[in-house]
């Protein structure tokens, strides 16, 4: 049985995307003519046919947006799932939620569900997998075939696409400096493996603040967490050293921290202060309560899923990928304290 010609066989073949394609076969002033002329021959000459099926999904609104998070467990995820439920409700949409559980290929699989006219958009924060793999393909996919979607906090910056981002050297500064300006000389830095770029962003902002001061890094009291290992013991390893200060990029390692000092006999914030990021329960409820970066995830929602209507209703030809930038906000509570 002869092979059906579809459109990204004949993007293949002629070395052009399935984008230009599409448009080519659709006559749009956006293609050359001559490319249009070459990529309309072709499609004659095999007798392409599209499928008006899948068509028929793909321009049929569902009024649905899906969300893919890389977990469940941390509160700021939870507040942006809130920040966007209701800017979609706002606008008619409903959410369906799903999870990569960090997993490059859970995401691949995932995306390729909600992409085959399951939603309108799509919006997702990378799997730490994928950072780590730089196998970005599946999001290239969705650029070439024109899907709406949206990143935000882990975002990748050479897919373009719109884009909603927390100021995380801001953040990692403000912290840092905070400590600094209490007092503090010997600061701890509990962080993510570097592929995982919010974790990066913040230790910039960490060093930054230690470089104003004077205070020369050091990477004995630097700790990345590897998350499919046990927790207490890789952050224990900073007890080790001499230190009076921790600095948390997220509020389960800062209250994991503050355990382990009251178990080597320190008092917070006497000896020792802790900020963590993410103003949750956690960090809220915690004895002493701990000081903490606010990220604004519910607005971090709301902008995302803002911007990804927009895409989806209003859909032009000179589509331009924009970056919202949201600042963070120093939450003081007990665990900081100036000497």
């Amino acid at each position: 049985m002869k092979q059906k010609i579809t459109i990204k066989t004949i993007a293949k073949e002629l070395g052009v995307s399935t984008s230009t394609v599409s448009k080519a076969l659709k006559d749009s002033h956006e293609i050359s003519k001559d490319t249009k002329e070459k990529i309309q021959a072709y499609a004659n000459l095999y007798n392409y046919k599209p499928n008006h099926l899948a068509l028929q999904l793909r321009n049929q609104k569902t009024k649905v947006i899906g969300v893919i998070l890389p977990k469940i467990v941390h509160h700021f995820f939870s507040t942006v799932i809130s920040g966007i439920e209701d800017g979609a409700n706002k606008k008619g949409y409903n959410i369906m939620v799903c999870f990569s559980n960090e997993s490059y290929k859970k995401e691949v699989e995932t995306l390729k569900v909600l992409s085959n006219g399951s939603v309108d958009g799509i919006i997702v924060s990378v799997a730490g997998e994928t950072l780590e793999n730089k196998d970005f393909n599946h999001f290239k996919g969705l650029v070439s075939e024109e899907i709406p979607f949206v990143l935000f906090d882990r975002v990748v910056d050479e897919i373009l696409c719109d884009k909603v981002v927390v100021d995380d050297v801001g953040a990692g500064y403000k912290a840092t400096n905070h400590l600094l300006e209490n007092g503090r000389k010997n600061i701890a830095l509990i962080t993510t493996p570097n592929h995982v770029n919010v974790g990066a962003l913040r230790r910039q902002g960490y060093e930054k603040a230690l470089i104003e001061h004077y205070i020369k890094t050091d990477r004995d009291i630097i700790v990345e967490i590897d998350e499919k290992k046990p927790l207490k013991p890789q952050i224990a390893k900073v007890f080790e050293k001499e230190i009076d200060g921790v600095f948390a990029v997220n509020e389960i390692y800062a209250a994991n921290a503050m355990r382990i000092a009251k178990e080597r006999g320190y008092t917070v914030p006497k000896d020792i202060s802790i900020i963590g990021f993410t103003d949750g329960l956690i960090s809220e409820y915690s004895s002493p309560s701990i000081t903490t970066i606010a990220q604004h995830g519910f607005t971090m929602g709301q902008q995302a899923v803002d911007l990804l209507i927009q895409r989806i209703e209003n859909e032009t030809a000179d589509f331009k990928p924009k970056k919202i930038v949201i600042s963070s906000d120093l939450k003081l509570r007990e665990s900081t304290k100036t000497l």
